[in-house]
């Protein structure tokens, strides 16, 4: 089945070149009957006038109507059909049994219905005879007699071939049939002119619109003309107009929420270093205390490592938010990377690792660091035991598995566990961490020109991480 056009452009073309192609049929179809009717019109009155003309000049008595009148002999006939003759005609005459022809027609081909209404006043019929269009005319002639028509007997009947009228009519078939071809062609180029200028305004529209799309605000058409197209085009640059103002007050507030968020982590860390140096010395003492304050104690070193890790995250987010993240590349060996990653952190023995020794990739030790971190960090905190952690070499770079075997994220999270201080599911919004390591881990990840992504193991879950080769 073909499909039907759905441009605009093309729905345009075809309706005018319908509406002219029906113009044209409908024009064409009333010229050529107008011209049909007029032809064989004429013909007929012709044909008419000749018959009537012809036996109205008859002079032979006919018919025994009074005393001492004689029949007409067969040479009468003859003289009656000769007269009526003419080229390409047939011409017969009868008079009760005597019968004179003229051409190759006889009685047969006189149809049984005009040789009934011949009785009564001339009458006419066409008739295809033998391949071709005859216009028979027949009529009995009639003679005064005492004031009053009387018929004499005598009918004649005249053919008279319609195939000068056959081939005028073809030849303005074809005439039409041509003029027509030449009004859908000429209506077709002005459609597609008309279809042009008529889309133009719609063209530049979608282009001004993909321009927008693409962040070029600033974008505006030229307003020409009236109409209802330039009205579209005068409310897309007011709209225009409107986004682009909104969208540079979201910048502007954007960046002052970037810059006031870079600002306060900075600020923190001064009264944090000193809180840390005084919970260390906390910690020292919190065996000596007694229990209820040494609980306390301990919740407070818990918080102030809690805050000190947002604030870190909060510090390394700001720097990808102001663009200045860079990265140092050079060969790392991803076994050694992994394992040095666990052991500063004290979860050697709490995750099992599956990486070749010889597998060396040229990426930025430290982001690296942070990457795994954040995935086994969160694997152990919201996951449970085994974790594992398996690395190798693909054609086009390095892929690294992070799995724990826990309930596993609830599936309508997966879409956001990447976003930033999103905690899957009510019972974690106090839980430990800062809900920054997935995204920052992510930043990261893109840093590098690799992917990261997350799926539901049975049980547990799974993030796979890929980074190019450098």
């Amino acid at each position: 089945m073909i499909p039907l056009p759905t441009g605009l452009r093309a729905r345009l073309v075809i309706t005018f070149t319908l509406v002219a192609v029906t113009a044209s049929l409908l024009v064409a179809t009333i010229g050529f009957e107008l011209a049909k009717t007029a032809l064989v019109t004429r013909e007929e009155n012709t044909s008419l006038d000749l018959v009537i003309r012809e036996l109205g000049s008859i002079t032979f008595p006919i018919g025994k109507l009074a005393p001492g009148e004689a029949a007409p002999t067969i040479k009468e006939l003859d003289r009656v059909a000769a007269a009526l003759s003419g080229p390409g005609r047939s011409v017969i005459v009868e008079y009760g049994t005597l019968v004179s022809t003229e051409g190759p027609m006889t009685l047969s081909d006189v149809p049984n219905e005009l040789y009934g209404r011949a009785k009564q006043s001339v009458v006419t019929q066409r008739k295809v005879i033998r391949n071709q269009l005859w216009l028979i005319v027949g009529a009995e002639v009639y003679r005064d007699v005492d004031g009053a028509p009387q018929a004499t007997g005598l009918r004649a009947f005249a053919f008279f071939p319609m195939r000068g009228d056959e081939n005028q009519l073809n030849t303005l078939r074809a005439t039409l049939a041509q003029a027509g071809a030449a009004i859908v062609l000429i209506a077709l180029v002005v459609a597609l002119l008309s279809a042009r200028q008529v889309l133009l305004p719609v063209r530049r529209l979608s282009a001004a619109a993909q321009a927008l799309g693409q962040g070029r605000l600033d974008t505006r058409l030229p307003v020409h003309g009236q109409d209802e197209l330039a009205e579209l085009t005068s409310r897309f640059n007011d709209a225009a107009a409107a986004l682009e103002l909104s969208v540079s007050e979201l910048r502007s507030l954007e960046a002052m929420s970037r810059r006031f968020v870079a600002d306060v982590s900075h600020e923190l860390r001064t009264p944090l270093t000193a809180m840390t140096a005084v919970a260390d010395m906390l910690s020292e003492e919190a065996g000596r205390l007694p229990a209820a304050p040494a609980e306390a104690v301990r919740l407070v070193l818990r918080e102030i490592e809690r805050l000190r890790e947002l604030v870190e995250h909060l510090i390394e987010i700001s720097r990808f938010d102001a663009g200045t993240a860079t990265l140092n590349v050079e060969p790392v060996n991803v076994a050694d990377a992994i394992a040095d990653c666990l052991e500063v952190r004290g979860w050697t023995d709490q995750v099992e690792v599956k990486a070749s020794q010889g597998l060396t990739v040229n990426l930025d030790p430290r982001r690296f660091d942070v990457i795994v971190a954040n995935l086994v960090g969160n694997a152990l905190k919201h996951g449970q035991r085994p974790v594992m952690v398996s690395a190798r070499g693909t054609e086009n770079g390095l892929e690294v598995k992070v799995r724990d075997h826990g309930k596993g994220i609830p599936r309508e999270a997966l879409a956001h566990v990447f976003d930033r201080f999103f905690k899957a599911g009510a019972g974690r919004a106090r839980s430990q961490g800062s809900g920054l390591g997935l995204a920052i881990a992510r930043a990261n990840v893109h840093l590098h020109g690799g992917t990261i992504s997350v799926r539901l193991q049975n049980p547990g879950t799974l993030f796979t991480v890929w980074l190019p080769h450098s």
